[in-house]
């Protein structure tokens, strides 16, 4: 059994629990820095797609994991801050400028559509976010001269503290920078979450009414919500853009909006490292599939033609399995086997028992 001893108030809002896990997280930060000495290109590429998708898990997890709200159209949040950035870059600004300005951009447009959407809840929220990531597609297009439509646009170059960094002919540099700005958006989250405002957060999700009684401003923090999960997700599609090198209206679909809400709920709903789990399934799962369609068909004689929609009717039963069995997601299920050592013997089923009901302060809304 291992019992951490709190003798300081500080202790419960400082980032980590004790020296030891704050020793695993420098540990594997390390390793980390380290992966372009031991992994070849092309590990380090899937790796660093993986980096991009948790940026992106992350502003959704600000949105749907810490305040409720639920969002299937991030793919659009994806596009503005991708197109944003490359425009920017193409009229002479700097990228160490333009790369935040966009993500910035990005914000303020979510927080302006997030402004109609207050009165939403559930369902009918998801439907019109669902409908404004379909809109995006068709304002890509019709806004040819600026985003280049159909055609789309090409990623050059981009120049950072003096050095080129390409996705392709430079790629250690360039998972450095996605390395970077994925350390900056995490310890940006943690101490959100430690903040006033982060807890405001929690309360509106888990009881909108209970918060407003506690004299949270609703309205406010949704819409702060809303503007600060668009703006890392922003960010994540100006780094998803320079790691296509190519793009056009098609790339930012709904799809990857139901990708990255999948994410999420498979990696663990309200948890930084859900957003983490979940890109690790999202970006490994395509390629272990290609893989193991090779082996079967060389081990059993069989073609390894492709198979239409099988990735996402592996995407469809997973989620399943998870919503059915694990509804706290890979995070959840780590949690528990780790408290199971921690507490051994002395652990019980009940610790992590599900609340069947809701609120009885959500009934009168």
């Amino acid at each position: 059994m291992r019992i951490v001893f709190k003798t300081d108030y500080m202790q419960d809002i400082r980032p980590w629990k004790d020296g030891y896990q704050l020793s695993l997280y420098l540990l594997l930060l390390a390793v980390a820095i380290a992966a372009p000495w031991w992994l070849d290109d092309f590990y380090l590429g899937e790796l660093t797609n993986v980096l991009i998708w948790a940026i992106a898990g992350l502003g959704l997890m600000v949105l749907t994991g810490h305040t409720g709200q639920a969002s299937l159209g991030h793919a659009a949040f994806l596009a503005i801050g991708c197109y944003a950035n490359i425009i920017l870059v193409e009229a002479g600004v700097p990228f160490m400028i333009a790369f935040p300005v966009a993500g910035l951009i990005t914000g303020i447009i979510g927080a302006t559509v997030a402004v109609p959407a207050l009165r939403l809840h559930g369902i009918y929220l998801a439907i019109f976010t669902l409908a404004m990531s379909i809109l995006m597609d068709d304002i890509i297009v019709l806004a040819e001269p600026i985003t280049g439509g159909v055609a789309g646009k090409y990623a050059p170059p981009v120049g950072v503290f003096g050095f080129m960094v390409d996705r392709w002919g430079t790629p250690n540099e360039f998972y450095w920078l996605t390395l970077g700005v994925v350390v900056l958006v995490t310890l940006g989250y943690i101490n959100l979450l430690r903040a006033p405002l982060g807890r405001s957060f929690i309360a509106v999700r888990d009881s909108e009414v209970s918060a407003q009684a506690m004299g949270v401003d609703i309205s406010r923090t949704k819409t702060i919500s809303f503007g600060l999960s668009c703006m890392v997700t922003g960010w994540a599609g100006a780094l998803m853009g320079l790691y296509a090198g190519a793009f056009n209206n098609e790339t930012f679909s709904v799809v990857i909006s139901i990708q990255l809400l999948m994410m999420i709920v498979i990696g663990g709903l309200g948890s930084i490292h859900g957003a983490f789990f979940g890109a690790i399934v999202i970006g490994f799962l395509p390629q272990f599939l290609s893989i193991s369609k090779e082996y079967v068909g060389a081990v059993f004689g069989g073609s390894t033609v492709a198979i239409p929609g099988l990735e996402f009717g592996i995407f469809g039963m997973i989620l399943i399995a998870f919503i059915l069995f694990e509804p706290m997601g890979i995070y959840g299920r780590w949690l528990k086997i780790r408290t199971w050592f921690e507490l051994f013997p002395f652990y019980r089923k009940d610790m992590f028992k599900r609340q069947k009901s809701y609120l009885k302060t959500e009934r009168l809304r």
